[in-house]
């Protein structure tokens, strides 16, 4: 039976309405994490290192795609439960026109400067060529895979969120058996993993534009629009608190790989990689569950019906919370045999990493409850709300504890410095929830 965005959900029918956007997600992060994969083992740890050192700067740049998407799908979603299709599927195309075009524009920017970009980040003579190499050939694919990521959003409010997996499965599966043919095969080493990952892109990002340009049978359709800046605005605004979150991240990494050279070396941002890896794939969970449940709150704020959204906030806490203490146990199990998958070759560089994972993962306990928070503000149309908890969670908390930390505690402090940031942001998140539930009625 389909699920529909005015339906009154259980448990077990959130679950089942949200686990595509979370498969979606992870596989999504699979892109990033294969390619890390087959670098590491196949090209060694400098070209590790370097593909490390500028994927930062790559999804920070995404976080486009994330701004539209989910503040988009936010404006979308309000205007469908408003019962105003029509005017649904104008605000749906202009959002997905104004993503391709930027992302031409900041895709051809990037790949010019790539050399200036690199000298910015400090690469070093060992991997500065291979930094320019895998940046100027992701630029290729960039804009589509800002598509990509705000389709995630657009499929799910267009209740065909079952599609958005599919896509992401199709484009995962061709980056992973194309790294093992480009990497292992051909030994093309961080050229052939960039260009596994724009080809994925291509189809991740161009498949869904073929789909929503000819009739279907979802909520949505690519049809003639206008620009309309006031509309743009909105949704830009919506959605600053997802691009901060994934901008800020990107700032804050760059920041830690500054740290990490200091206190660890080339070593250490290798560490630091694999950290990110594992860390991409358990936070998918969260990242889903917000992405795949924003659009049911966006719907019923746009229908009014309190009673549902103080629903959907209530299970989605209780089910934030055991997922978070789920991912802490399986991350503290598997520590050791997932590190071995990345740097097992290099015993000092797995105790480190290992050691630096083992601590980090404490952090799940906490950040599905700050993403969700930020996440359901962006839902409800307040993009102020959202946008600060993220700013403060993703960019203010964590440069301030990461720049002091170390000092204190070394390379100790920088493994634990998201513990602290997000604990910081908890109670952030939980003051907004208490001051605006009798506005929303939550």
């Amino acid at each position: 039976m389909r699920i529909q965005l005015s339906d009154h959900f259980t448990y077990s029918r959130l679950i089942r309405f949200v686990l595509p956007s979370i498969a979606m997600m992870i596989f999504t992060s699979i892109y990033s994490v294969v390619d890390g994969l087959f670098v590491s083992n196949f090209a060694g740890k400098d070209s590790f290192a370097a593909v490390n050192l500028v994927m930062p700067v790559l999804m920070g740049l995404s976080a486009i795609g994330f701004m539209f998407g989910t503040g988009g799908s936010a404006v979308v979603a309000k205007t469908l439960g408003e019962g105003d299709n029509k005017r649904a599927n104008r605000y749906f195309s202009m959002f997905i026109y104004t993503i391709l075009g930027l992302g031409i524009i900041i895709a051809a920017a990037g790949f010019m400067l790539m050399d200036h970009i690199v000298t910015l980040l400090g690469a070093s003579n060992n991997i500065r060529e291979y930094c320019i190499i895998y940046a100027r050939i992701s630029f290729l694919s960039l804009p589509c895979f800002m598509l990509q990521i705000a389709f995630q959003s657009f499929f799910v409010a267009a209740e065909k969120a079952s599609l958005s997996l599919k896509m992401s499965i199709a484009s995962g599966l061709t980056n992973a058996v194309l790294d093992y043919v480009f990497i292992a095969v051909f030994d093309w080493g961080v050229a052939g993993a960039a260009a596994a990952t724009a080809i994925g892109e291509f189809i991740g990002g161009l498949t869904p534009i073929f789909y929503f340009a000819r009739k279907n049978n979802s909520l949505l359709r690519l049809t003639k629009t206008r620009l309309e800046p006031k509309v743009i605005g909105k949704g830009c605004l919506n959605g600053s608190s997802e691009m901060l979150t994934n901008l800020s991240a990107s700032i804050v990494n760059i920041l830690y790989n500054f740290q990490l050279m200091r206190f660890a070396g080339d070593d250490g941002i290798a560490a630091y990689g694999t950290i990110m890896y594992v860390n991409f794939i358990f936070i998918a969970v969260f990242m889903g569950y917000a992405v795949g449940s924003a659009p049911l709150v966006g719907y019923n704020y746009g229908s009014e019906n309190k009673t549902e959204l103080k629903n959907l906030l209530k299970k989605s806490l209780t089910m934030i919370g055991l997922a978070g203490i789920s991912m802490l146990i399986l991350a503290e199990l598997l520590a050791k045999p997932l590190t071995k998958f990345f740097v097992g070759y290099d015993d000092a560089l797995f105790e480190m990493t290992c050691y630096g994972l083992r601590i980090y993962a404490a952090a799940f306990l906490v950040n599905g409850f700050n993403i969700y928070v930020s996440s359901f503000f962006t839902a409800l149309n307040n993009g102020v709300v959202s946008g600060i908890i993220s700013f403060l969670r993703t960019f203010v908390f964590q440069i301030v504890v990461v720049m002091i930390l170390p000092i204190f505690f070394g390379l100790n402090g920088i493994w634990g410095s998201i513990i602290i940031a997000e604990v910081l942001a908890l109670f952030v998140s939980i003051a907004f929830l208490m001051v605006n539930r009798k506005k929303y009625g939550y």
